[in-house]
């Protein structure tokens, strides 16, 4: 196996153990929500006017899908939806004193896997950080060059 292989299959791993590391305790604090869901609610919060648009292009899933998962949100009175007085086409979304609750026990969750996880993370040095970020955003702009030339466009679908 070369190094370019071991490195995907390094972050494959590295992924896969996080994501069942954290599973349980994510399922049993959050339970009778999906893992997108939460996601949605995380991203609203963080993003002041989000929308099906903003929503689509973050989770390269199409407007219809995103559609369908704020309606979801909605009906069980996480989100709600609001119009700008100077714009009242666009439909924006805000979360409610339900959604803030389930994002603040997502967040409590990630600040908790981060103090688990924070020994490894102290022993990398700064070059090593920026090293490693420099590589995932030129590997991440590749990917959205190869999505774009693939005419997929996760705004108007």
């Amino acid at each position: 196996m070369n190094k370019e292989e071991q490195v995907i299959m390094g972050f494959r791993d590295v992924y896969n153990k996080m994501v069942w590391l954290n599973k349980d305790k994510m399922e049993d604090s959050l339970k009778g929500y999906k893992s997108s869901e939460v996601h949605c609610i995380e991203y609203i919060e963080k993003n002041v006017d989000s929308n099906v648009t903003k929503l689509a292009e973050s989770f390269y899933m199409t407007r219809g899908a995103i559609s369908k998962m704020t309606k979801k949100l909605i009906k069980k009175g996480l989100i709600e939806s609001y119009q700008k007085q100077d714009n009242k086409k666009e439909i924006y979304f805000r979360l409610t004193e339900q959604g803030k609750v389930i994002y603040k026990i997502h967040e409590d969750l990630h600040k908790e896997f981060q103090e688990r996880d924070k020994a490894i993370f102290e022993q990398v040095t700064e070059e090593q950080f920026d090293s490693m970020l420099s590589f995932v955003e030129k590997y991440s702009r590749h990917l959205d060059a190869e999505i774009k030339k693939l005419g997929i466009d996760f705004k108007s679908e």
